[in-house]
C-alpha cells in the first residue's frame, strides 16, 4: 500500500530530484510543443503541424505520391490517424487518393497542384516557428546535443530511429517553377 507523499524519494519506484526535474522539463515540452507548432500554421492555413508533415513527405516523394503505409511510417503515425488527416486534406483539394497501379490492394496519396502551392506557402511559416521555438533558443552545441538525445530516446522507444533528412537535405527539390522550399517536418 502506498503511504508516501510527493516528497518521499526513498521509494525505489520514485525518481530522484535531478531525474524528476529532467523528466518534468521534457514532459512539459511534450505537452506544450505540439499546439505551439500548430498555432501559426492553423491561423494562416487551417493546417496542423501533422498535416504539414504529410504535405512535406508527399512534396519530397517521386511523382509527389506515396503508398499510405509508407506515408504513415514517414509521419510516425497509425494508418487510422493518417487516414483522417488525408481525408481532411483531400476535402480541401490538396491530396487525392488513388489505387496503386503496381499493387491494386494499396492506396496512394498524391499531392495535387493546389496542395503543392499550399505547401510552398506554409513552408516559411513552419520554418520560422521551428527556429523560434526550438532552434534559436539553443546554441549550436545544444542543437547537436538535442539531436543526439532525441535519437537515443527514439531508439529506446522503438529500437530504431525515426525519419531523418538525407545528408544536407533541406527539404523537397524545387518544383517545376523552380521554387525551393525550406524546412521539413520537425
Amino acid at each position: 500500500m502506498y503511504s508516501g507523499g510527493m516528497d518521499d524519494r526513498s521509494d525505489p519506484a520514485s525518481l530522484g530530484a535531478d531525474d524528476l526535474a529532467s523528466w518534468a522539463a521534457l514532459a512539459t515540452v511534450l505537452e506544450w510543443l505540439p499546439p505551439a507548432l500548430d498555432a501559426d500554421l492553423v491561423e494562416a492555413f487551417d493546417l496542423t503541424h501533422f498535416e504539414y508533415g504529410v504535405l512535406f513527405a508527399l512534396a519530397d516523394a517521386p511523382d509527389r505520391a506515396l503508398d499510405m503505409s509508407t506515408l504513415a511510417g514517414y509521419a510516425n503515425s497509425s494508418l487510422s490517424r493518417l487516414s483522417r488527416a488525408v481525408s481532411r486534406l483531400e476535402k480541401r483539394g490538396w491530396i487525392r487518393r488513388t489505387r496503386s497501379h503496381s499493387d491494386r490492394r494499396s492506396t496512394l496519396a498524391a499531392l495535387t497542384e493546389e496542395g503543392m502551392e499550399i505547401f510552398h506557402r506554409a513552408a516559411p511559416v513552419h520554418t520560422e516557428t521551428v527556429k523560434n521555438l526550438v532552434l534559436d533558443p539553443l546554441t549550436k552545441a545544444q542543437r547537436r546535443q538535442l539531436h543526439e538525445i532525441s535519437l537515443r530516446i527514439q531508439r529506446a522507444i522503438r529500437g530504431e530511429e525515426g525519419w531523418q533528412p538525407d545528408g544536407d537535405d533541406r527539404g523537397p527539390s524545387p518544383d517545376r517553377s523552380g521554387r525551393q522550399t525550406d524546412g521539413g517536418p520537425s
